[in-house]
């Protein structure tokens, strides 16, 4: 399979196969910075963050596959929500912790995998429900990060602040659409990975929730094209819409 970066020029194209593919991901997907936060999504063309199994893998391609490895690489920790670990099931990243957000600790059902050596698991909750996370957690092998809170709503900011106060510096956020709305209209993200599948899907879930009152400008930083008509977004958050910029919002957690 051959890949391209289409933008920005000049054009450079790899064949997936050469293991030298792997080292030209990766400076293309270099962050800027130690402090990075970047939500890596995938979807179909008209939006739909799930394909015909009802998960996110029949969207999903062995390059994608790729670069989502390569994306964790740069990352200390990986952030998703309770209900997207309970849908699609996570093996623990090799080289990044993984953080789940609830507000209730069940993650019954909950297809956690950790083979060999592996990354630890955190659960990130409202401070005010920690007794009853603790609880419903049980013998589950996880550490828990409790994040103050507001009536069992957690403001993203604090949420990235509790990682960071971990060293967990450099955040990718695969999802749900929750989470990763939270955490655009709270203006702490970076940039914003999306690869989009060349399919048409009825869409079972939203890569956004529809109902979310949201707004934020792109700017378009990278495009690769892969064989199969698969894109690879790479776009920046600008720096007017950063948290420095805008107060953050507070939004609840998954469940």
């Amino acid at each position: 399979m051959i890949v391209s970066r289409v933008h920005p020029a000049p054009r450079e194209s790899r064949d997936t196969d050469d293991p030298d593919t792997t080292g030209w991901l990766s400076e293309n997907y270099r962050p800027d910075r130690p402090d990075w936060l970047r939500i890596n999504l995938i979807g179909s063309a008209n939006g739909s963050a799930t394909g015909s199994d009802g998960t996110s893998e029949t969207l999903s391609s062995r390059t994608d596959r790729r670069i989502l490895g390569v994306i964790r690489d740069h990352s200390d920790v990986v952030l998703v929500g309770a209900s997207s670990v309970r849908t699609e099931g996570y093996v623990l990243p090799r080289s990044a912790a993984l953080a789940v957000v609830t507000r209730t600790g069940d993650l019954s059902g909950a297809k956690l995998t950790r083979d060999g050596s592996r990354g630890p698991l955190l659960v990130l909750c409202p401070r005010s429900v920690e007794g009853g996370v603790r609880r419903r957690l049980g013998d589950l092998d996880a550490r828990l990060l409790p994040v103050d809170d507001t009536d069992g709503s957690l403001s993203p900011t604090d949420m990235i602040a509790a990682l960071r106060a971990e060293g967990l510096r450099s955040v990718v956020c695969e999802g749900g659409p929750t989470l990763a709305a939270a955490l655009l209209r709270a203006s702490v993200v970076d940039e914003l990975c999306l690869s989009v599948s060349p399919a048409l899907v009825a869409p079972g879930v939203s890569l956004l929730p529809p109902d979310v009152d949201l707004d934020v400008p792109l700017e378009l930083r990278q495009l690769l094209l892969d064989g199969a008509d698969t894109c690879y977004f790479r776009w920046s958050v600008p720096a007017s819409t950063s948290a420095s910029a805008r107060p953050a919002t507070r939004a609840d957690a998954s469940n």
